[in-house]
């Protein structure tokens, strides 16, 4: 089958396109921007590129076009398929016929941790020998790619609550019917999309739905909104952590000890930190023991789990200054990031540099909730660029520990100035965030 991506550049997209390939389809796709690191792999394996969306990629004939959920009406390439009435499908569901179908699907959904909590279960399954499948947002550290056919029946997905497509609004997740699933957690996201918090709730019971009798839901006791989740119906056994499973550690030792119902169940390494990515672990080990991982061989695999790129990620070190490179973007989420940096450091001194880039951050639904978030920072840089809200006004609680810019090289100049000998530099952003890491590095060895 020769299919053509459109939004081929996207990471679910890059990913689905290298199992169409590894599947023996002829794959062809273009999208807005053409750039690396996405484009070099995608070319690495064959699959044509096409920049833009001109309507003369008709000619190349595909049995079916894919559409990307970042490709909305209007768009001329997907006006003239609608006009001529050629065959069409959405992402999600082309990946649910072709690849998934009849796999053992472990699906791991919630607004956090989905990315990391998915490669630590695909990490726990290849130490022990299962050779799983995987299709995850982000580029695991533990295996270079983030997608990968597999050898066995075993397929691990980061479940995204984001629509499906233009002609398709239910979530991504609904299409990849998992019998294991991580529920990791809950709360408003995506005000692009979604009204409100019931509205997300309201997906994610569809999600249950699906999954069979002979399942398995792992879900995070402490969240109220997934219990009202579960409340609204569920036909499948449920194993709660943060309640009779739990996971506890010391970020400074780097040590993850398991409890379980009749206490203690091991320890081992462990070089993540913050109590997140505790919790990230536990739904993991726990998942792993559905499809016959024992929780001890799962924890020991942990201590050999490096993490996901842009996951905390150590950009650089320059005269006694670490760079950080981490995709937090939400509130809590930026909250968790810095707490679990400054248990890692202790009192040395943390300068969190932010671009409120996601769709829901640019609208300034959250923005009252980001001096909170900030607490625990030393001092907070803001790149407020084709912002449409006052970075300014909301950070002004902060006092003078918050420095806002519209201008990319200001705020690196202003960072570089305020940098001193035993600083952590973390950078968080959901995109590219225009190369600041290597500048911040580069500025710093001058």
């Amino acid at each position: 089958m020769h299919i053509h991506i459109l939004g081929i550049c996207g990471t679910f997209m890059g990913g689905l396109a290298q199992l169409a390939v590894d599947s023996g389809h002829k794959v062809t796709g273009c999208d807005a921007n053409v750039y690396p690191p996405m484009s070099d792999q995608l070319r690495s394996a064959g699959i044509e590129l096409i920049e833009g969306y001109a309507t003369d990629q008709l000619m190349l004939a595909p049995d079916i076009y894919v559409i990307g959920n970042a490709v909305s009406r209007g768009n001329p390439l997907l006006e003239a398929i609608l006009d001529k009435g050629l065959p069409y499908v959405s992402g999600p569901q082309w990946l649910a016929e072709n690849i998934l179908q009849g796999r053992w699907v472990l699906g791991v959904a919630g607004t956090h941790g989905k990315t990391t909590t998915a490669s630590m279960l695909a990490w726990i399954l290849e130490d022990a020998g299962m050779q799983p499948g995987f299709l995850i947002g982000g580029v695991p550290l533990n295996f270079a790619v983030s997608a990968r056919l597999g050898e066995t029946p075993f397929f691990v997905i980061e479940a995204d609550e984001y629509d499906t497509a233009f002609c398709d609004k239910r979530s991504k997740f609904v299409h990849y019917r998992p019998r294991t699933l991580v529920l990791n957690n809950l709360e408003f996201d995506h005000a692009d999309i979604f009204g409100d918090l019931a509205a997300i709730e309201t997906q994610f019971h569809h999600l249950v739905r699906t999954i069979p009798q002979s399942g398995l839901i792992v879900s995070n006791a402490a969240e109220a909104s997934l219990e009202r989740v579960l409340q609204r119906g569920c036909w499948t056994p449920v194993e709660r952590f943060n309640d009779t499973y739990r996971v506890s550690g010391d970020d400074a030792r780097g040590e993850l000890v398991l409890h379980g119902p009749e206490g203690r169940i091991g320890r081992s390494a462990w070089r993540l930190s913050g109590e997140h990515n505790r919790a990230n672990a536990c739904a993991a080990l726990l998942a792993a023991r559905h499809v016959g991982v024992s929780l001890t061989h799962g924890l020991d695999a942990l201590s050999r789990f490096v993490n996901v790129k842009r996951r905390m990620e150590v950009r650089g070190e320059v005269r006694g200054v670490t760079v950080y490179d981490d995709f937090a973007h939400h509130p809590t989420a930026i909250a968790t990031t810095v707490a679990g940096l400054r248990r890692k450091v202790g009192p040395a001194r943390i300068l969190a540099v932010l671009e409120p880039r996601s769709n829901t951050m640019k609208l300034g639904t959250m923005k009252s909730q980001l001096p909170d978030s900030l607490r625990e920072v030393d001092a907070a840089f803001c790149y407020a660029g084709n912002l449409g809200w006052d970075a300014r006004a909301a950070l002004a609680p902060m006092g003078d520990r918050a420095i806002v810019e519209e201008d990319l090289a200001r705020l690196v100049d202003r960072i570089v100035i305020a940098a001193q000998p035993g600083d952590h530099i973390l950078v968080m952003s959901n995109g590219g965030f225009g190369g600041i890491h290597g500048k911040l590095l580069a500025a710093l060895a001058e």
